[in-house]
């Protein structure tokens, strides 16, 4: 009797266990399957962005190499464009504290800057799913400043001041 109370107990235990995995697999999915979004809004996901997606994924994840190419696979198999957005970004928006969805805005511009350079369809995800996250227009333009300056490129979108204020 004791060894099936025994057993009772380490199976609620390791009921709670998975029910803590498959919670935390969801917000993986959920982040993997947005940088594979951002990453196709050019229409093909490129060397360079494949390789900031499985880096981005181990860092903010605690991945091994395997387990983040099996997630970005997972991932490249679920999205399915705008449709399955919000459900993404609810699960992120619904699990995520404040700060942590900033960094996933960042993550964002990471992929879409792999590259070296932003397309309008690009700009448009970012701002969508930075509403979808509840990120302010302010908090995800000072994210977009960050990795700019964390990736030495330039900001074209900045009027360099001419110097001249006559008018």
């Amino acid at each position: 009797m004791f060894a099936r109370l025994k057993a009772l107990l380490m199976d609620d235990g390791d009921a709670g266990q998975r029910a803590g995995r498959r919670s935390r697999d969801e917000v993986q999915l959920a982040a993997a399957t947005l940088l594979v979004e951002a990453a196709r809004m050019d229409d093909e996901i490129g060397g360079p962005e494949r390789k900031r997606i499985l880096s981005l994924l181990e860092g903010r994840f605690s991945l091994t190499e395997t387990e983040a190419v099996d997630l970005l696979e997972a991932a490249e198999t679920v999205s399915d464009g705008p449709a399955q957005w919000h459900r993404f970004t609810s699960t992120l928006k619904d699990r995520f504290s404040d700060e942590e969805r900033i960094q996933m805005i960042e993550m964002l511009w990471e992929v879409v800057y792999a590259d070296g350079e932003l397309h309008d369809l690009e700009a448009s995800l970012l701002r969508r799913v930075g509403g979808l996250l509840y990120v302010s227009d302010r908090d995800r333009g000072a994210a977009r400043m960050r990795v700019l300056d964390r990736l030495g490129i330039s900001d074209s979108t900045i009027e360099a001041p001419t110097g001249d204020t006559s008018i």
